[in-house]
């Protein structure tokens, strides 16, 4: 197939490479449909995602929900409102650190295995000889990786949200001597179903952005091991920038639509 001509320039690559990401994720989302062909393929990845992420987020979100817990703690002390850290921290952990520590640890351990075994698979011709036999790369491969980074972002947000409670807990109840019924009593009124909507609505999200940014870089990287590290590189990279774009987004949209209110 002759190669289509790109965009000359820096904002024309950048687009160039937003048109086949966002290419890649439509043509995989179009066979979702076709659950007996990627069955086995998602249910492999949903599992090696979960050993590789389990363990690392919830210890990745305990010192955020402490650091949350103890920052917060120390304003609102001199405001006499020490009861309302637990609402606060909660709530901070469900709508913002909850998502986006799930969606870094998606691309940081499994996007990054992801990029790296498309593009293994694009080195040895694999991908070219799937479509010599008829069968297509982005539906058998592709697809199984979009979903099941998409539930198991959307299953590991209740462990960060459980984790960095916890470690919230213990600096604001043990350190800053605030009692346990003050610390859930602020948490259970402040918190709202649509926060617990758009939480898992952003894991969602992201978890399918890391995977449609790893399935390209790596279906689209430059021949050799140098040109494989470098996908991987670009995947984690441009996964964390698209993280926190959209993150910015949604958490706008969102506020305009649920003002926050005590």
């Amino acid at each position: 197939m002759a190669q289509q001509p790109r965009l000359l320039g820096l904002p024309g690559a950048f687009l160039d490479a937003l048109g086949g990401m966002s290419a890649l994720a439509l043509e995989g989302g179009r066979r979702t449909w076709d659950v007996r062909r990627w069955w086995r393929e998602f249910l492999d990845q949903c599992d090696f995602l979960a050993s590789v992420t389990i363990l690392p987020v919830m210890l990745v979100a305990i010192p955020f929900g402490a650091v949350i817990s103890l920052q917060l703690g120390q304003l609102v002390a001199q405001l006499g409102a020490q009861s309302l850290t637990g609402a606060a921290a909660v709530t901070g952990m469900i709508q913002q650190v909850a998502p986006i520590v799930t969606a870094l640890l998606i691309a940081g351990a499994g996007g990054s295995a992801m990029a790296a075994d498309m593009g293994a698979r694009n080195v040895r011709d694999e991908l070219a000889a799937m479509e010599v036999m008829s069968v297509n790369p982005t539906h058998r491969l592709v697809t199984p990786r979009l979903w099941a980074s998409t539930i198991v972002a959307v299953f590991l947000i209740s462990l960060v949200v459980v984790a960095g409670t916890a470690g919230a807990f213990f600096f604001n109840v043990v350190v800053q001597g605030v009692s346990p019924g003050a610390f859930f009593n602020g948490a259970t009124t402040l918190v709202s179903l649509p926060d617990l909507l758009v939480g898992l609505f952003k894991a969602g999200v992201f978890g399918f952005v890391a995977a449609s940014i790893a399935c390209y870089r790596g279906m689209t990287c430059d021949r050799g091991p140098v040109g494989v590290g470098k996908g991987v590189t670009d995947a984690v990279v441009q996964t964390f920038i698209a993280v926190f774009v959209l993150n910015y987004v949604i958490t706008v949209l969102y506020l305009a639509i649920f003002p926050p209110s005590i």
